[in-house]
């Protein structure tokens, strides 16, 4: 593994050539993807479980409809650990991988992880997007840095800050859900990654790519673990 200063300086680069501007309207969006990570583990007699694999778990879908377009998946080995702040080295290779896989390549990535709300400006969705030079927003559950008001209301969001940078949103979607976290990881701007996910907001409280990339990779992981039980 790479020393942390070097993984610091990899992550200043990105940020830098990370774009939070729009290059395409909602408008001119026609398919919207949704990538979500599983993990296989094996068990550790001293240190309970330990990841062995990593799935990554894509889905396409046609905007402004949703409907299933194509979905794929890659498995690769874990080769960092778990550090929060660093989770890009750790998850970017195997989304990239499977983004390669795809026929039908999207407008628009939404990846369940930060975007330019990190510490460094260069969460997941930044680092994949800026490597893929493809736009992307990130959405996640719990809040890495900065600070906002949290709101209560259905609908309703606020504006994040850190380090007196506006960088994402909270936004609550569901009545009785905790709000999700919105925030640009490149191609795109602030107004424009909440207007998309308040779009893509149905049923539920995560954004539909996500959730069906969410319930795509446990099911791949369920199959997966059920074929090494059978050997």
């Amino acid at each position: 593994m790479r020393n942390t200063p070097e993984l610091y300086r990899i992550h200043e680069e990105i940020a830098s050539k990370a774009v939070i501007k729009d290059t395409l309207s909602l408008g001119e969006l026609t398919l919207i993807a949704g990538a979500d990570q599983a993990f296989l583990y094996q068990s550790k007699a001293q240190n309970g479980l330990k990841a062995e694999k990593i799935i990554s778990a894509l889905v396409v879908l046609e905007y402004p409809s949703l409907k299933l377009v194509e979905h794929s998946y890659t498995v690769m080995p874990v080769d960092f650990p778990y550090i929060p702040g660093l989770l890009s080295f750790r998850e970017a290779p195997v989304i990239i991988n499977t983004y390669q896989t795809l026929n039908h390549k999207p407008d628009l990535l939404l990846i369940d992880g930060c975007g330019i709300n990190h510490p460094r400006f260069a969460g997941l969705a930044t680092y994949v997007g800026v490597i893929l030079d493809i736009a992307t927003i990130g959405v996640a559950k719990n809040l890495l840095c900065g600070t906002g008001n949290v709101p209560h209301t259905e609908g309703e969001a606020c504006m994040i800050t850190y380090q007196e940078r506006e960088v994402g949103y909270y936004l609550k979607s569901k009545k009785d859900s905790k709000p999700i976290i919105i925030a640009p990881g490149h191609n795109i701007s602030l107004n424009t990654s909440l207007e998309l996910i308040r779009t893509c907001i149905r049923q539920h409280k995560l954004p539909e790519p996500l959730r069906i990339a969410h319930l795509y990779a446990n099911k791949v992981k369920q199959n997966l673990a059920d074929q090494k039980r059978t050997k």
